[in-house]
């Protein structure tokens, strides 16, 4: 069993609701009972549970900001196919756009943020990325629930299954940066100051403006005080905590994965709603897990051994018989070369063949007919 703070969910999406429907609230509350925190398995808390304060919220939050569904649970209607889909490039007019996203749900671009670039759904879906990497590759992931593409940059070579080389891909430590950090991030922040703290990503805008931050685990990349101000919580260690995706830089197939997200509540006071108007401001971890893959069955690795091997030795081989062969053949011209020369110098023509003078001889005096 574990704690959960529903009601700090709840009433901060009603900080910005008229004042007498808060004190409203605050008074149905009172009425029920209800307690800050509610004791859920986790189980319930995965795949939903019916929760009276959600109903209440319902009623409470503007129309286009009500939750479809009725219970709560993080991974609610998750729990099976995706209804999405995906318009993928198949790289047969740009091999540089293999398995990247075209349109997600029939839409090129997001409409959540303030520029394209923020807003482009052209990334992998984490599995299959563009052949023939290099160490100044940036890869794209675009997963709905971060509401964004995640740049992933270089971090190391790996060796995989089989001992397949693999580049290692994470993103930039200031992916999730303030935007006086990494001003690239004001597009995100598109109602303006204040933004989101340094080391979290506000998810608020596709997730019905629930107040929901992501962030890495145990708040690794963020301050150290978002970590202490709750206890319990051990330091961020990078082995255990990174997000990364190795990558088969010549084939761009992925080899493993390790996609490690923490669910936080940003929770504020609510001075109208006395169950929780006492509570600081804070950022409150709910949950991280992490999804990936160790390794690829034995059967892939094999085969990608023989296409990264293979391809390489070969091509070395044809060179080298190339190489041989164009030696023969040149050293064979050239001895034909110096063999006529020496033919065409060391060649006589015999006396008396045109172009030789012809040599006379002197008749005597005495013999010529006289007349």
């Amino acid at each position: 069993m574990i704690l959960y703070d529903t009601t700090r969910s709840a009433t901060s999406q009603s900080k910005h609701a008229a004042r007498f429907l808060r004190l409203a609230m605050a008074s149905i509350m009172d009425i029920l009972k209800i307690k800050p925190f509610v004791e859920v398995s986790v189980g319930q808390l995965l795949w939903g549970y019916e929760d009276p304060l959600l109903k209440l919220a319902k009623d409470v939050v503007p129309k286009e900001q009500k939750l479809p569904y009725e219970e709560f649970g993080l991974m609610y209607n998750k729990n099976g196919t995706s209804p999405d889909t995906l318009t993928v490039f198949t790289g047969a007019n740009d091999i540089t756009k293999y398995g990247l996203i075209d349109k997600f749900n029939g839409k090129s671009n997001l409409s959540l943020y303030t520029s394209d670039k923020c807003n482009s759904v052209e990334g992998s879906d984490g599995s299959i990325f563009p052949p023939h990497m290099t160490k100044n590759t940036t890869i794209y992931v675009f997963d709905k629930d971060l509401c964004r593409r995640l740049p992933l940059v270089f971090d190391k070579e790996v060796k995989g299954s089989n001992d397949i080389p693999a580049y290692r891909f994470t993103p930039p430590e200031n992916v999730f940066a303030s935007v006086e950090e990494n001003p690239e991030n004001v597009c995100f922040c598109p109602h303006g100051p204040p933004c989101t703290p340094s080391g979290f990503f506000n998810v608020s805008l596709c997730q019905y403006d629930s107040p929901i931050l992501l962030s890495f685990p145990h708040f690794y990349l963020a301050n150290d005080s978002y970590r202490t101000a709750v206890e319990g919580i051990s330091p961020p260690d990078p082995e255990k905590h990174k997000f990364f995706i190795d990558v088969q830089p010549v084939m761009g197939t992925a080899m493993a994965a390790k996609a490690r997200v923490q669910i936080n509540l940003a929770v504020s006071q609510v001075v109208d709603i006395k169950q929780v108007a006492t509570f600081p401001d804070i950022i409150f971890p709910i949950m991280w897990f992490e999804e990936g893959l160790n390794s690829l069955p034995e059967e892939m690795t094999s085969l990608m051994g023989l296409a990264t091997r293979v391809p390489p030795i070969a091509r070395v081989a044809i060179s080298a018989v190339l190489f041989i062969l164009g030696a023969i053949l040149l050293i064979i011209a050239i001895w034909r070369l110096v063999r006529g020369a020496n033919r065409l110098s060391s060649l006589h023509l015999a006396p008396g063949h045109v172009g030789q003078p012809n040599k006379t001889k002197d008749v005597p005096m005495s013999n010529v007919p006289k007349y």
